[in-house]
């Protein structure tokens, strides 16, 4: 009896993810961000130096919108009039240490133009920012809950229903002083 062996060679993930990151109009330093691997691993990946984790590869898919099997078929896949992103395949951006969680609603190919978010906020939780580049600027929707934003030296609350539109190119921060968990559509602007 003969035994055939085949050498399964694990699939090359990145000609595939250098594809996806240039179709979406990412750098390399905006895809490290969004998905938290560093650009040095992220170089590597792409130059077939080094095979991502499954962990790695998760973040990947994540942060670029597709299923895990996308990023590892060297198959274009045909282009779908409707793309549905289910909920687990949405990144989050867990700030537990400061009680919010911030997930990314808007396509990574327009992050750093337009971005929005779901920004839910536990009982004191605060999402402070650095300020972002001169001209950008934030408009939060507050969907339950009630929620303080401040700007600079500026302090407004934002009850359920109402939206806050105000500059993000300086440092500001939106806090839950209220008892319960409170979530809103947060859309930033960059000029």
């Amino acid at each position: 009896m003969k035994t055939t062996v085949t050498t399964n060679a694990p699939p090359e993930v990145g000609a595939t993810l250098q594809r996806l990151r240039l179709a979406r109009g990412l750098t390399l330093e905006d895809l490290s961000r969004i998905a938290g691997v560093s650009k040095s691993m992220l170089s590597q990946i792409e130059r077939e130096k080094a095979n991502p984790t499954i962990a790695i590869t998760w973040r990947l898919a994540n942060a670029l919108g597709v299923a895990i099997g996308e990023l590892l078929s060297s198959e274009p896949r045909d282009v779908e009039t409707i793309r549905v992103v289910e909920a687990h395949e949405t990144p989050t951006l867990p700030g537990n240490h400061a009680g919010y969680a911030l997930r990314i609603l808007g396509p990574m190919e327009l992050a750093g133009k337009y971005e929005w978010y779901e920004l839910t906020l536990a009982p004191g939780g605060e999402l402070a920012s650095q300020a972002h580049d001169p001209g950008t600027s934030e408009h939060l929707t507050v969907l339950h809950g009630t929620l303080e934003v401040e700007v600079g030296s500026s302090t407004r609350k934002v009850k359920s229903g109402g939206t806050a539109r105000y500059p993000a190119d300086q440092n500001h921060a939106v806090r839950n002083a209220g008892k319960t968990e409170a979530k809103a559509l947060l859309v930033v602007v960059h000029r």
